[in-house]
């Protein structure tokens, strides 16, 4: 078996993550208690009690996913189970890397709140929305999006899975894409509930900024590949990371090529390691034969263990 572990990102944060990790696993302790000195703030109590406005503040939900993530690949890695290649949606790229290594927990928690920060200070300079587009063709949503241009920036966000795009970008013309959706036989063509439009150029203020963390953030090459959003294809190299990590905050996060590539490359055990289980969903869309567990509770990984 060539397995692959990915990790999630925004929208996959629920009230109650991480607390039986906490209550069962040594290491989950000593994580969370760095974080809450890294962040300034009892992301702890946040994450295990709420309240869920609270969490679902992109300066809180960016921080809380990373950090749980991270916990469950290093408690896997205690245990032996470890990837062979690895994959993260959006933020999910930051605790891929810091689950191999390629970033130490600390740094990537730091590097994590500056961007979380970075792109919600973003959003409020230059607001924006996203929605998400269900039933329609790649190319459909391309050209919706470019029929849109006259009501401001906007762009696909997020190539999900066939059939599920997310856009992005100014809230007019990100309302006129939803109308269009609908008008061209869309599923679903539905707003979403985030601070700022994220993957597109309304977040261009924050760039400057990540670039400034990333370059003080020491980044190791990785010792398996990593799929990155930005091209979907695999790379190792330090150097080619740190840019790609720039360059995502405004490009589109393309999911799916980046799952049809690693199962082509021979990537045949998928594991979603984090809260939640968005992404197994998704890769049912892209490719059904291809089996995908989540790990992001105690249950998860005890019966993982029971498996192999």
């Amino acid at each position: 078996m060539k397995k692959a572990f990915i990790f999630p990102g925004q929208a996959s944060q629920y009230v109650g993550m991480g607390k039986d990790l906490y209550d069962q696993f040594s290491i989950a302790k000593t994580y969370f208690d760095r974080a809450n000195e890294i962040m300034k703030i009892d992301l702890k109590e946040i994450c295990f009690e709420g309240p869920e406005e609270e969490l679902k503040k992109t300066c809180v939900t960016q921080p809380a996913l990373f950090v749980h993530s991270v916990i469950v690949a290093e408690i896997l890695k205690e245990k032996g189970f470890k990837p062979q290649g690895i994959a993260g949606h959006s933020l999910g790229e930051y605790s891929a890397l810091a689950a191999v290594d390629a970033i130490s927990f600390e740094a990537g928690l730091e590097l994590v709140k500056k961007r979380s920060e970075l792109m919600y200070n973003a959003g409020i300079e230059k607001p924006g929305t996203m929605a998400a587009i269900i039933g329609l063709e790649t190319e459909q949503v391309n050209e919706l999006c470019k029929s849109a241009t006259d009501s401001g920036i906007i762009q696909p966000a997020n190539y999900n899975s066939p059939g599920q795009i997310v856009v992005s970008g100014d809230i007019a013309a990100v309302k006129k894409v939803i109308e269009l959706a609908e008008k061209a036989g869309a599923m679903k063509a539905v707003e979403l509930v985030v601070s700022g439009a994220f993957h597109s150029p309304l977040m261009e203020d924050a760039r400057q900024g990540l670039k400034e963390a990333l370059e003080k953030t020491s980044i190791n090459d990785t010792e398996v590949p990593l799929y990155s959003n930005v091209e979907a294809v695999a790379i190792q190299d330090k150097n080619k990371i740190r840019d790609l990590l720039f360059r995502q905050l405004v490009s589109p996060v393309r999911w799916q090529e980046s799952m049809e590539n690693m199962i082509k490359d021979g990537y045949d055990q998928f594991y979603e390691i984090g809260p939640g289980r968005v992404l197994k969903g998704l890769l049912k869309r892209i490719s059904r034969q291809t089996p995908c567990r989540e790990i992001g509770t105690a249950d998860d990984i005890r019966n993982l263990e029971n498996m192999v």
